[in-house]
């Protein structure tokens, strides 16, 4: 065969075989579009649209109903009990504390001092307002209140300035009789306080034993079996910017204090912080 010829015949199966490899090979996948570039979130309007999401929740003041002030149980019923805080209001529960419901929110102070159901009628609840605690915030309230009604409705039943009550007891057989044992001003002197009994139903009151403007009383027990006995412990405390000055003295019983022998002891302003 002639060069040319020769020539002429490998072009034709050079084209031939590359014929034969591009038609062998896939197709290729036609190319994605390219994605369009995310737009950036727009900014908020205002602080206030940045915060919309995020609810509410109570974080203090702890003072509100921070401290347990006293418990009354209905001894017929147990499972039914009064809770007094000293800066929360009073609650009252019917299934031995599964739920407590507030029981006096509508009343214009909310320190309770010192609750008392009635032992012969315990729809019949006495109050004494005004925590008797001593601390460097002590809230103070004013006076006695009274229900007829377990708690539902009540009345105010004076003594109106005596701050803070420490303790009220109730007869056992008659709740017309009761007790208020008052401290009196925190921040100063003042006449009302001492130890206060009532035979009205707290219509009126009488001061059975005032020691001075400066000296009220803390706490008073009935001995149940002998309801005219009393012992009862007088309390003089004095708040200042920097601290406490208090002294305490027992002295029973409340109705003849002739046999009163006081004790007493101090309470140092740096020792009460």
């Amino acid at each position: 065969m002639h060069p040319p010829a020769r020539r002429v015949l490998g072009a034709i199966l050079f084209v031939s075989s590359a014929a034969s490899v591009l038609a062998a090979a896939p197709p290729r996948a036609p190319k994605a579009p390219d994605k369009p570039a995310t737009a950036a979130a727009p900014a908020p309007a205002s602080s206030n649209d940045a915060l919309t999401g995020l609810p509410f929740r109570s974080i203090g003041p702890a003072i509100m109903g921070g401290r347990i002030d006293d418990f009354a149980v209905v001894e017929s019923r147990p499972s039914t009990f009064y809770v007094a805080t000293a800066a929360g209001g009073l609650w009252k529960t019917v299934n031995n504390g599964v739920t407590l419901e507030p029981v006096f929110d509508d009343q214009e102070v909310s320190s309770i001092g010192d609750v008392a159901v009635a032992p012969s009628d315990p729809s019949i609840v006495y109050v004494g307002t005004g925590e008797p605690n001593n601390r460097q915030s002590s809230s103070w309230g004013n006076g006695v209140y009274k229900s007829l009604d377990a708690g539902k409705t009540w009345v105010h039943a004076g003594l109106a300035d005596t701050r803070h009550i420490g303790r009220v007891v109730v007869h056992p057989t008659n709740p017309d009789v009761a007790y208020v044992a008052a401290l009196g001003h925190l921040w100063g002197p003042n006449k009302e306080r001492g130890l206060f009994r009532t035979t009205d139903g707290g219509k009126t009151w009488v001061n059975t034993k005032f020691i001075d403007e400066d000296t009220g009383f803390v706490d008073v027990a009935m001995d149940p079996e002998s309801p005219q006995t009393l012992y009862a412990a007088s309390y003089q405390r004095r708040r200042t910017p920097f601290g406490k000055n208090c002294r305490t003295a027992a002295r029973p019983p409340a109705i003849d204090t002739s046999t009163a022998v006081p004790t007493s002891g101090i309470c140092s302003a740096s020792a009460s912080r």
